[in-house]
Order: C-alpha cells, then sequence, then structure tokens
C-alpha cells in the first residue's frame, strides 16, 4: 500500500526488452535499505525491486509485465525520464494522501494546462468506465500522486498543482497530450459497488 506522497524522482537510465520490459531506476533512497522484492510505485504503478546496486549512483531494477505496459503509460517511459517514485508503507507512518494500492486501473489524457495564480489548473479526460468514480473534492492518483479534485463534468475532472508538487513530482514537466496513470479511489469503488445492491 501507498499514499500518493511522492518521495523522489527517479531517472531512468536504462530500459531492455527481454521476455518483460526491463527496467533500471536511478534514485536518491538509500539501497542499503531496500530488499530485494521490495515494492515500489513508479508513476503510480507498484513494481517489485529484481536488483540493486549503487555504481555510478543508486539504482533498482524493475521487470514489467506486457500486461501492465499495455494498460498504464509506463510503455512511454525512456531513458532519461523522470518518473514519481513512492516506497512502501509502512505500520506506523503518516498517511498524508490517501490509502493506494498501486494497481493503475486506466490511463486518463492531460487535455487542458494553464497557470493560475502561483499553481497550475489541469484537466483531464479519464476513460468513460471509470469517470463514474470521480468526485468533486474527492482523491484521486495520478502518476503516483494524490492529488484532490476540484470539478467534475461528464468524464471531465480538473485539480490544481501547487509549486510544492511541481518541484518534487515530476509534474513540472506536464504537456498537453501526456497519457497518465489513473488510480480511482478504493473508497469510491466500495462504494459504487454497494450502491449496485441498494
Amino acid at each position: 500500500m501507498f499514499t500518493g506522497i511522492i518521495s523522489d524522482i527517479g531517472r531512468i537510465t536504462e530500459l531492455e526488452q527481454r521476455g518483460d520490459l526491463r527496467a533500471r531506476i536511478e534514485t536518491v533512497y538509500d539501497i542499503n535499505g531496500i530488499d530485494l522484492g521490495a515494492s515500489i510505485a513508479c508513476n503510480g504503478v507498484c513494481l517489485t525491486v529484481i536488483a540493486l546496486g549503487d555504481t555510478p549512483a543508486n539504482w533498482f531494477d524493475v521487470e514489467i509485465s506486457a500486461e501492465s505496459v499495455s494498460r498504464t503509460n509506463l510503455g512511454d517511459w525512456a531513458v532519461g525520464k523522470g518518473i514519481n517514485l513512492e516506497r512502501a508503507l509502512k505500520v506506523g507512518d503518516e498517511l498524508g494522501g490517501h490509502i493506494v494500492s498501486g494497481h493503475v486501473d486506466g490511463l486518463a489524457h492531460l487535455v487542458e494546462l494553464h497557470d493560475e495564480g502561483d499553481s497550475t489548473r489541469m484537466l483531464f479526460e479519464a476513460p468513460e468506465e471509470l469517470a463514474k468514480f470521480v468526485a468533486s473534492k474527492g482523491s484521486v492518483t495520478l502518476n503516483g500522486t494524490s492529488l484532490t479534485v476540484n470539478e467534475v463534468e461528464g468524464n471531465r475532472f480538473g485539480i490544481n498543482v501547487i509549486p510544492h508538487t511541481k518541484e518534487v513530482t515530476t509534474w513540472g514537466d506536464a504537456t498537453v497530450g501526456d497519457r497518465i496513470n489513473l488510480e480511482i479511489d478504493t473508497l469510491a469503488r466500495y462504494v459504487a459497488r454497494l450502491a449496485e445492491y441498494q
């Protein structure tokens, strides 16, 4: 489990297509505190650490199945690209965002972007089957980041990204047309499921 509070911007240093896609990600994380088999959310996708090293900088490797590539934006990764990273939640950690599973539900598209004061206003289009789970003033996870929804109209929803978030995540590099990993709020999913039985 994760919280959607990004703790590092990793950098992809190697990509290799084997049976699955293998990626090497440079990080500021202390690799001595990461176990093989640990889960790290990479742009919101829970991936398993399969190798670790510290030359020339700290890094970890992950393998990405064809299923994950087909349902997420991980197929858009390229060497040099920055990605949002979050270590798995530990008992006793502060829950600063909301409960995030790291299981991406689908892809949203960034359709509008403009500055609004010091913040950046972003409008996303969600797949029709997921839009019903997005609620005004609710939480949504986009590329691993816990964000608050401002408004919803049909299958489009808006958020504001404050300067701090742009500095400590990859949101400062966002451009119109980006495909964004979308995980809906787990609570919204269960509320909708319960409503089916009313």
